[in-house]
């Protein structure tokens, strides 16, 4: 993978940190490719991480999105954690505020440091206005979260009583419709006495007709009434049909409380931001209509599915990593154009791997994720024991090489009283080799070697002393399988010297998995 990667260093103390910038600038193009890293130090040594239940990290971004995440383990001994931003949360450009958080496994937490960092917005994404979110993993945060954004509500809450204190005394349009036949009334009286009078016309004046206080009086047009009963700001008569209240016996004008009630109602009304994000919210069905994992056909092709969640049996579908399992597979798929990204999880035995298909239709085949767990089970094993790894190999005669007692071994994989080590995992392992020894035969001719499973595998070293009292160390790099029995053999050839034999006063071994 690669990424825009930034190491921070932290050191945990007590002494007073200010939040700091990180001198760190990713761009809204930065797509799954802004990388955070941190290297956490204390009393001058990197933080054991080993034991941490997860690192947590707090983002507050400049358009007031919050997201509240776990980071991942990099490297468990030597306190590196670190964080790759969402195709999402780039989007949001501007200064990020920050805190850093470990948690572990027995309930203690530290707060490590506050810091920010710069997103830059691409001048491809000028035009693009992130919305704001809000994601959190845990129930205080999302208590919080809401809170907020109930003190939002209610602060729109009032704003809106504030506008409509006065709807009480708004003339009805029981009042407005007796003032109206009035008017008309008066003109039609006064439109009768004169209508004989065809030689002299006449206007009609606004005290005529009731209108006195209306000044410039004319027809409205259309355009004119739509804009004032569209007008928010200077509130109107409203009766109880308009507001759903019709079921109500004697309709009349609606009183304030009735226009509160019904103006809070949340079942009828939406807000602007929830229709917007209606609107663009995705049509495309990733999983099934309960939230669950799409099933996956027995036979289809795994590099064919569309982006989606499915789970199978493993050994039932085409091209799954471990086509031999008889256990149930999660497939996360995910789609970009002609390019894929597909992650496999195992569930009852939990390993998981990934792969991805370019843009020209090659797969590029399946890689296994590496966990701390893996990393903790390799093969190691030292033995140290003066007391007890002393023998003697005959001329002539391969021996096999004695060892004491293990020093370590990490997985029980050592037979002391068969000096023999019994291997769990396959992969590539260094072994290294000591051996004293005294009363050596002048001339000797001595190969230590290497057996697997009680047969000749590989000769580690072809010894050649020139002393009667000398120290071989032999070093070997090999591959073995799992369940592989290893273990070494000397085999001393001479020229007829007295003595015909070779005391070892003490032999020690180290093998170590590498991969």
């Amino acid at each position: 993978m690669i990424y825009k990667d930034s190491d921070v260093h932290f050191n945990i103390s007590s002494q007073i940190k200010r939040s700091v910038s990180a001198n760190i600038q990713f761009s809204t193009q930065d797509i799954n490719t802004a990388k955070l890293t941190f290297s956490l130090t204390k009393d001058g040594v990197p933080l054991p991480i080993s034991q941490a239940t997860h690192g947590k990290l707090f983002m507050r971004f400049a358009d007031g999105s919050k997201f509240y995440v776990n980071t991942e383990v990099q490297d468990a001994l030597g306190g590196v954690i670190f964080y790759v931003l969402t195709s999402d949360q780039v989007t949001h450009y501007g200064t990020v505020q920050a805190e850093l958080y470990v948690n572990y496994d027995n309930g203690q937490k530290l707060s490590v440091h506050k810091f920010s960092f710069e997103i830059d917005r691409a001048l491809v994404d000028q035009d693009i206005a992130p919305v704001a979110e809000y994601y959190v993993d845990d129930f205080e945060s999302l208590k919080a979260v809401i809170q907020e954004m109930a003190d939002d509500a209610e602060q729109v809450l009032a704003e809106l009583q504030k506008k409509f204190e006065n709807l009480d005394n708004i003339e009805t349009k029981e009042g407005a419709q007796e003032k109206a036949d009035a008017a008309e009334a008066g003109a039609k009286a006064y439109t009768d006495e004169h209508a004989a009078k065809t030689d002299n016309p006449h206007k009609v004046t606004k005290s005529q007709v009731g209108l006195s206080n209306v000044d410039n009086v004319k027809q409205a047009s259309k355009t004119d009434f739509d804009g004032h009963v569209a007008d928010t700001a200077n509130p109107h008569a409203v009766t109880k049909a308009q507001v759903g209240l019709s079921n109500v016996d004697n309709v009349k004008q609606a009183s304030k409380t009735e226009f509160d009630t019904h103006n809070s109602d949340n079942t009828r009304h939406i807000t602007a931001s929830e229709r917007t994000k209606w609107n663009a919210g995705q049509l495309f069905k990733l999983t099934e209509d309960s939230g669950d994992r799409n099933l996956i056909p027995d036979g289809t092709d795994l590099l064919t599915l569309p982006s989606g969640l499915y789970y199978a049996v493993s050994n039932k579908i085409i091209n799954s990593p471990d086509p031999n399992a008889v256990e149930w597979f999660h497939y996360d798929v995910s789609t970009n154009n002609a390019r894929k990204t597909i992650v496999v999880t195992a569930t009852a035995n939990p390993k998981r791997w990934f792969g991805t298909i370019h843009t020209d239709g090659s797969f590029k085949g399946w890689h296994r994720f590496i966990t701390e767990d893996d990393f903790l089970k390799k093969t190691f094993v030292e033995t140290y024991d003066f007391d007890n790894s002393s023998f003697t190999a005959t001329e002539g005669i391969v021996t096999k090489i004695k060892f004491g007692a293990a020093r370590a071994d990490d997985q029980s994989e050592y037979d002391q009283t068969k000096s023999e080590v019994t291997l769990k995992n396959s992969g590539l392992y260094l072994i290294r080799i000591y051996i004293s020894a005294t009363a050596i035969p002048a001339n000797s001719d001595i190969s230590l070697i290497c057996y697997v499973n009680d047969a000749h595998y590989q000769t580690i070293s072809y010894w050649y002393p020139s002393r009667t009292t000398q120290t071989e160390v032999a070093i070997l790099q090999q591959k073995f399988s799992s369940g592989d029995k290893v273990t070494f053999h000397i085999f001393p050839k001479v020229t007829g010297s007295t003595p015909s034999s070779v005391n070892v006063k003490s032999a020690f071994l180290t093998m170590s998995q590498i991969r």
